[in-house]
């Protein structure tokens, strides 16, 4: 499954001259059973990322691993969104798989952000092969590296900063593989983005890419932006609450409806014909 590729990640700033004075003290390393709630959050527009019921409790879907959940997605994304149908016809179905942990795939995130994708992939073989394969990669492995170590293999100081964050998390019980799988939405955003270096456009990638939630909509990314823009023939490029109304219909599979918009930004915004049709009518009007 390819993801968008993206450069940047989450406006994340660097600073080199400061980031390379970092320095991490040893440290014992507690292995707790429950999870340790986390005091400071920082305020984010979670609504952006879920569906609610009406009384504001999360709705449940099956991941869209699950047998003909894809199938099912696109037959409700036909009949909800004559345009978005358009896309679906033009190109391939989209698949969803990955066989990486919840703490691997946030650890790739991290190490992927602000990098053309060819640098990312080649550092994160390297990061691999340190480990002896992505079986190792482990937080009480990582928080065994050196962040020397880390660094002769092209990963920055503060990206290293980053890893060893989340690896103590996860060695401090505050996460845990099982705890994000079963974390609602609203949970899962605040936890995560508590974590060094994971903002919310990582999160969404995560819960789309990894953990395969059908109603995701990622409001951050630039991609899905442009490709509404698009698709919809509007005059400015959509902030978040546009974004939201725009693809009220596409729920409960929001995260198959972005998908999609990657795709026709691929295409460089070129619209199938009908959907070019409908939308010069929709602007005539």
């Amino acid at each position: 499954m390819k993801k968008p590729n993206h450069t940047t990640s989450d406006n994340i700033s660097q600073n080199p001259s400061a980031s390379s004075k970092i320095t991490f003290p040893p440290r014992k390393i507690r292995k707790l059973t429950t999870i340790t709630p986390i005091t400071k959050i920082a305020e984010i527009p979670v609504a952006t990322a879920i569906s609610t019921n009406s009384d504001n409790s999360p709705k449940i879907f099956k991941p869209l691993t699950f047998k003909g959940e894809v199938d099912i997605a696109l037959r409700h994304l036909r009949d909800k969104d004559p345009l978005l149908a358009t896309l679906i016809d033009a190109h391939r179905p989209p698949t969803f798989e990955s066989s990486r942990s919840p703490f691997l795939s946030l650890a790739k995130s991290i190490l992927y952000q602000q990098l053309a994708y060819k640098a990312a992939k080649s550092i994160y073989t390297r990061f691999v092969a340190l480990f002896n394969g992505e079986d190792n990669i482990l937080p009480d492995a990582v928080l065994a590296v050196s962040p020397q170590q880390l660094r002769e293999i092209g990963v920055s100081y503060r990206k290293a900063s980053y890893l060893r964050d989340l690896a103590e998390k996860y060695t401090d019980g505050i996460l845990s593989d099982e705890s994000i799988v079963e974390m609602d939405d609203v949970t899962m955003f605040k936890m995560l983005t508590s974590v060094k270096g994971i903002g919310a456009w990582s999160v969404h990638m995560f819960m789309i890419f990894s953990l395969h939630k059908p109603d995701v909509l990622p409001v951050g990314d630039l991609g899905v932006r442009k490709g509404q823009q698009v698709l919809y023939g509007l005059k400015e490029l959509p902030g978040a609450l546009k974004m939201e109304e725009v693809c009220e219909k596409w729920k409960p599979y929001r995260s198959v409806g972005s998908w999609y918009m990657w795709r026709l930004m691929e295409a460089k915004g070129v619209l199938p014909n009908v959907a070019k049709a409908a939308v010069t009518s929709v602007e005539a009007a």
